[in-house]
């Protein structure tokens, strides 16, 4: 009996937040003092920034790095464990393999599976090796999905609702308006080519057009422990085709974590045009020139993923 109370109030309070309005949230926005970090920034290119920021009331840690486009700057590849067990290692494992200088984690993945499994879009120089999640199911409903993606393509960065099918990538303008029991379509004359290099797909969406968007519903997250208060990696890019990578620590004393509307709401004052939510809790990590910046779950150890995001700084 307790379980299944526990599990009603925790429905409840998801729709309570998945509900509120852009402004409630906006207002209670972290108060971050952003500062580079110089001690990393000086042996970075200059297109690549490190910068961390403290809010002690609530408390919040949280680093973010820039990666501005031009040949002074970082080149960004999705990249994909290679461990031939099961197919997971650490961010730092990734980082002493491939010699990026800045690496973070990236999406979703199966944990129970050994070797696991993308779960959500996953492609790897024009070859779509984990298709994008194609529907979900709750209570028993189905409901089509377009789940926010980060592309990597020729011209810079982008971040697009994508679905695939029968090896064909599209962006869609907006996911279908999904609401908890009321299933929609997806609407085809929404959707273009997406032509993309890489892509990793998360979700939800954070911010579209420069203002906080938070498609958890639409996106078939609810009834799910993603909208709650946790530790968050997150992807954005500026007006100017900046990329912006974000990580929050949580679970801690130092540092309790953030809503999904927060995260949001962190991105847009950072300058992201559009953003997304990526894998966060115990996956969040983030490894600059070897040196793990934040203490993943409060643990001090990492988990290993299956893919992230990385920058090379040759």
């Amino acid at each position: 009996m307790q379980g299944r109370l526990r599990d009603q109030l925790q429905a409840f309070v998801a729709c309570v937040i998945s509900s509120a309005t852009v402004f409630t949230w906006a207002a209670a926005a972290p108060d971050l003092a952003w500062e580079p970090v110089e001690s990393l920034n000086a042996d970075l290119p200059v297109g690549v920034r490190v910068y961390a920021g403290v809010d002690p009331k609530l408390p919040l840690r949280a680093w973010y790095v820039s990666v501005v486009g031009g040949e002074d700057s970082g080149r960004v590849e999705v990249l994909v464990s290679d461990d031939p067990t099961d197919r997971r290692e650490t961010v730092s494992s990734f980082a002493a393999d491939t010699g990026a200088c800045v690496v973070i984690n990236g999406g979703y993945f199966t944990m129970e599976r050994t070797p696991a499994r993308h779960a959500g879009l996953l492609v790897i120089d024009g070859v779509i090796e984990a298709p994008a999640t194609r529907s979900a199911v709750r209570d028993d409903v189905r409901y089509p999905t377009a789940r926010a993606a980060l592309g990597l393509t020729s011209a810079g960065f982008d971040i697009a609702w994508a679905t695939s099918r029968e090896g064909n990538l599209q962006a869609w303008s907006a996911p279908p308006p999904h609401r908890q029991g009321s299933p929609a379509e997806l609407d085809p004359a929404t959707s273009t080519p997406w032509n993309v290099q890489d892509a990793l797909g998360g979700g939800p969406a954070l911010v579209s057009n420069g203002r906080i968007k938070v498609t958890t519903n639409e996106e078939v997250f609810f009834g799910t422990a993603i909208p709650y208060t946790h530790p968050r990696t997150a992807a954005g890019v500026a007006a100017d085709g900046t990329l912006l990578l974000l990580l929050v620590d949580g679970r801690q004393k130092e540092s309790r974590g953030v809503r999904l509307e927060e995260l949001a709401a962190i991105m847009v004052e950072l300058g992201a045009e559009e953003a997304l939510n990526l894998d966060g809790g115990g996956s969040s990590s983030l490894v600059v020139h070897g040196q793990l910046l934040n203490n993943p779950a409060g643990r001090r150890k990492e988990r290993e993923v299956m893919t992230a995001l990385g920058v090379f700084c040759d």
